[in-house]
């Protein structure tokens, strides 16, 4: 049976992206510890979160430096509601637990549209969950855009006045 990361590799394969997933046994389960692990600011991190909008789960691809407005992504989206997926609903949409979802390469249930937060393309690269809490790996942020099938939208929450 493959690996999480043998399907991201795949999948990194058929789509044209290089996939040079760094392991850290520490973990990378949160952009601040990815972030440390790699080396570089914590703006560069790419967290894939699962949301249910109107009963559909989309993913949010965000700064690490951010949070999902979950208004901004029902805008983002068309949706009435949005809330954040459970971990049984993101694992069910993605085929990855959460703290190791990769923003591509899904094999669950589907997720119907994707979002990238437009602070993740003010970074030469960014770093992307590796399919487990222990790797990540770097891409453009063009190819993590086009890898996922990204609209690109304002998703972040608006920073304080």
């Amino acid at each position: 049976m493959p690996t999480p990361e043998d399907r991201l590799r795949a999948a990194a394969d058929a789509l044209g992206v290089a996939f040079a997933p760094s392991t850290f046994p520490a973990g990378t389960r949160t952009a601040a510890e990815a972030a440390a692990a790699v080396g570089c600011e914590v703006g560069a991190i790419v967290k894939s979160l699962v949301f249910v909008a109107d009963g559909a789960p989309v993913l949010a691809l965000v700064s690490g430096a951010n949070r999902v407005d979950t208004a901004r992504l029902a805008a983002a989206v068309d949706a009435d509601a949005v809330r954040k997926a459970d971990a049984d609903e993101a694992r069910a949409a993605t085929g990855f637990a959460i703290g190791g979802t990769p923003p591509f390469g899904h094999t669950g249930t589907g997720v119907t549209r994707v979002v990238c937060d437009p602070d993740l393309l003010d970074h030469p690269t960014v770093w992307a969950a590796g399919g487990g809490p222990t790797s990540v790996f770097p891409l453009a942020p063009a190819d993590l855009v086009r890898a996922s099938g990204a609209t690109v939208a304002p998703i972040a929450e608006a920073a304080p006045a």
